[in-house]
């Protein structure tokens, strides 16, 4: 068995730290770590949930890539031709799930009392309705057929709240095309709420045949093509592929090049303000690294000093400096471990919490999101345990060389 191993565990045992000197040093130290590891779980569980959940929602209401032309005529998107040959191409890679074809037109509802400006998406029968029902409130998603139009629509519960609808009311769309107004009597068949306003005030979804319609389009043609990967990981990778594709390929009605633009192109400053989160999860991270370190290092004095009779009778017997050092490393690691455990029961407990009930409100028109949203894989739990293990046992070695000054004469005659 190892000696130095040995001797802490039966230091540690023995409930020497009961001595009034040690007593609250040992007590601090384990707290030390328990509160940085749980600050730090905490820390990293909130941004990877808040970064998850932001964007999420983001491609929700506007995919991971979209594929559409690279040029406009009088302010006024320009077609895109819904080629299926285009689309199974697309497909084709193994990290796309589904293609779709959408597009969008501004317009207003307005009601006896108010008025609200909405943009109009227009979605067809290959659309992929998983995101909006997850935050389904009333009712259900359009119905689209690509057979006959579809006079349903799901509007969000800002708009209904503002405009005082309910789930199964005939409304009135308007919209700007050419100079005239044109009118589109919808039935809102669902009603939504994602918690992210800024969209959720705008987007209101219904058959794309609407929007050929109101532009003189023919049924092969949309705004764009919305492209979903089945990880967000492989977004750069996504890109290739769909580039690869339609690279240096003109539409086939209009002659015009196709463009793509992923969801970071279309909301550059959302993502950027999502990356700088990053930084302040590496400040806290270090911060409370540092305090769990000079802590833990704080006990570890307190312990060396208060065992230098132990020390000097060791060293009398013939024990090496090192090994007597590598007694104390053990010993604090053991505190380390319990500061650890309790630190992790409180973070992941803390977590749990959050994730179920919701515990902790935010405002939604500010941060996106209505309650703090929690994420933490079994990958950076590890990782934070592994970091924090580490760093400590790295922060035991330098103090410890006290005990390398500690005379065996001068201890002994000491009790």
């Amino acid at each position: 068995m190892n000696l130095e191993y040995f001797l802490a565990k039966r230091i540690a045992s023995e409930k020497t730290e009961g001595k009034d000197v040690t007593k609250p040093a040992v007590r601090i130290a384990i707290g030390g770590i328990a509160i940085g590891l749980t600050v730090m779980l905490l820390a990293v569980a909130i941004v990877i949930g808040f970064k998850s959940e932001v964007r999420n929602k983001l491609i929700g209401f506007g995919s991971h890539i979209q594929v559409g032309i690279a040029t406009e005529r009088d302010g006024a998107t320009e077609p895109l031709t819904i080629d299926s040959l285009l689309q199974q191409r697309i497909e084709k890679s193994n990290v796309i799930r589904h293609t779709q074809a959408i597009a969008n037109q501004p317009g207003i509802i307005k009601t006896d009392d108010n008025f609200q400006g909405i943009v109009l998406k227009g979605v067809g029968p290959d659309f992929s309705w998983e995101f909006f029902r997850q935050y389904l409130k009333e009712g259900d998603v359009p119905h689209i057929s690509a057979d006959s139009l579809c006079k349903e629509v799901l509007i969000s519960k800002k708009v209904a709240d503002l405009l005082k609808l309910k789930n199964g009311e005939k409304i009135r769309t308007y919209y700007i095309v050419d100079g005239k107004v044109r009118v589109r009597p919808l039935t809102i068949c669902g009603i939504y709420s994602t918690g992210f306003s800024d969209y959720d005030k705008m987007i209101v979804i219904s058959d794309i045949k609407h929007i050929q319609k109101l532009n003189a389009w023919s049924e092969d043609q949309c705004g764009a093509i919305e492209v979903l990967i089945n990880d967000y990981e492989d977004l750069d990778k996504a890109e290739d592929d769909v580039f690869s594709v339609i690279g240096n390929r003109l539409d086939v009605k209009n002659q015009l090049p196709l463009n793509l633009k992923t969801i970071k192109d279309m909301n550059p400053q959302i993502f950027s303000w999502l990356d700088m989160l990053d930084t302040n999860v590496v400040i806290i991270l270090v911060l409370m690294m540092l305090v769990s370190g000079f802590t833990i290092i704080s006990g570890l004095l307190i312990l060396i000093l208060g065992r230098t009779n132990m020390i000097g009778i060791l060293k009398t017997l013939g024990a090496k400096n090192w090994s007597i050092r590598k007694i104390f490393i053990f010993q604090t690691l053991f505190l380390v471990g319990k500061g650890m455990i309790i630190g992790n029961v409180i973070g992941l407990t803390l977590c749990f919490l959050q994730s179920q009930f919701g515990l902790i409100g935010l405002d939604a028109e500010n941060y996106y999101v209505d309650a703090v949203p929690i994420s933490l894989s079994t990958i950076n739990w590890l990782l934070i345990n592994i970091g924090v293990l580490c760093v400590s046992a790295l922060m035991l070695v330098g103090p410890t060389y006290i005990i390398t000054k500690i005379s065996p004469a001068e201890t002994i005659r000491f009790e």
